[in-house]
């Protein structure tokens, strides 16, 4: 089989040899120079560096344009590159989720509509350009969240106390969001969306063929758009039921995910599950770290298993719980570029009898412009494992580092 992969996550997150036997099947790597340089040199396969100017898509179609090539599989396990991966199918004709499918499990107003329309709950949102035709009217009164509709690390996300607040500050360029403030960016890529209350939940997994085949639950200490601020972030597995699986299978079928890995979001509003978005691929931070462990499932893997067809091996027993996981991740994208100078009090932490992984920066070295959840590229990172879900929690939340004053770096 001929697999061109669009190649922007670094190899040592996928480890695509785990899935992909490179010497059976003939494999390209297509990406800029620093994705292509975490390749093993090992690994038998062939690569095209792109400059990096244009999207993955344009940059393919001149390539292959001028050095016509044939593909039966084109994947991409980034989120920033699977449209790009839908267009060159379409283009190529090959087989593989179509574009408009794809667009569904990207644009956050298309699959919360889908989602309502199939009977789950999701916040109330408008377009922005809507909003603002309309003077400011919306049917809620509350908190109210601007955000892009196709965005992802909570990126251009603010938070407005009401909606006439949020009116407000837009119509006055003074949103907070500098493309939109400035008349750079298109009104139209952002949408207002209702603040839901409640604990946000994430779920993860594989899909074949429309069925669920395992899963696992998980709630957040902190919050996505509290890391882009500058706060850490973590996560851990809680248990679930039945009823839980059929809500996750529902929004999958309603937002046409039916192959691969899932990272689905939502909130627990008392008794009530509340969608907020997902995602056909893996959750980021130390989600596949932790999936791993809990269930013996390496998602990555079993997903390219799934996209080539060869899943037939896939076992879809989660292991009996014995440890409770969860990982924390610690920012320093909003230092801007400043020098690593480590995280106050984590030493004494990293020596906690239930840490399994943990990693910091090396001191001295420059921390991300970009927000980013790897932990090779932030301060400090970590998994850990206790005898249940509510002792993960409250290391993280309570006898972690995140606890310490050393939220910021000295």
């Amino acid at each position: 089989m001929r697999i061109l992969i669009l190649h922007r996550i670094p190899y040592q997150k996928i480890e695509y040899h785990r899935a992909v036997d490179h010497d059976v099947h003939e494999v390209t790597y297509f990406g800029k120079r620093e994705a292509l340089d975490t390749l093993p040199a090992s690994l038998r396969c062939a690569t095209f560096e792109r400059p990096g100017v244009a999207s993955a898509f344009e940059e393919a179609r001149v390539w292959l344009t001028r050095e016509p090539k044939r593909f039966d599989r084109i994947i991409s396990l980034s989120e920033y590159e699977l449209l790009d991966a839908a267009r060159l199918r379409e283009w190529l004709g090959v087989p593989g989720p179509a574009l408009e499918q794809v667009r569904l499990a990207r644009d956050k107003t298309l699959m919360k509509t889908a989602v309502t329309e199939a009977g789950l709950s999701a916040p109330r949102f408008l377009l922005l350009p809507d909003f603002l035709s309309s003077g400011g009217r919306a049917a809620w009164q509350g908190a109210t969240v601007l955000k892009p509709h196709s965005g992802a690390s909570s990126e251009e996300v603010v938070v407005f106390p009401s909606v006439a607040d949020a009116y407000t500050a837009i119509k006055a360029h003074r949103s907070g969001v500098p493309g939109l403030d400035s008349g750079h960016r298109d009104a139209a890529q952002y949408e207002l969306e209702e603040f839901v209350t409640g604990a946000i939940l994430h779920f993860d997994g594989l899909v074949q063929d429309g069925h669920v085949l395992t899963m696992t639950a998980s709630e957040y200490v902190g919050d996505c758009l509290r890391f882009a601020n500058g706060e850490p972030l973590g996560s851990f597995h809680i248990p679930f039921d039945d009823t839980a699986r059929a809500w996750v299978s529902s929004a999958l079928s309603a937002t046409g995910i039916c192959n691969g890995s899932f990272h689905l979001e939502a909130i627990r509003r008392r008794d009530e599950l509340v969608f907020l978005e997902v995602g056909n691929r893996v959750g980021g931070a130390d989600v596949v770290r932790t999936f791993e462990l809990a269930t013996g499932i390496h998602l990555p893997s079993q997903e390219l298993r799934i996209l080539l067809g060869e899943g037939g091996d896939f076992c879809s027993c989660e292991k009996s719980r014995t440890k409770w996981h969860g990982w924390f991740v610690y920012p320093g994208h909003h230092l801007r570029n400043a020098a690593n100078f480590g995280v106050a009090g984590a030493a004494a932490f990293s020596r906690s009898p239930y840490v399994v992984h943990w990693h910091e920066l090396p001191f001295g070295a420059t921390l991300p412009r970009n927000i980013t959840y790897q932990a090779h590229e932030t301060p400090l990172a970590g998994v850990i494992a206790t005898d249940c879900a509510s002792h993960t929690r409250d290391w993280i939340e309570v006898s972690g580092p995140s606890s310490t004053s050393g939220s910021e770096r000295q």
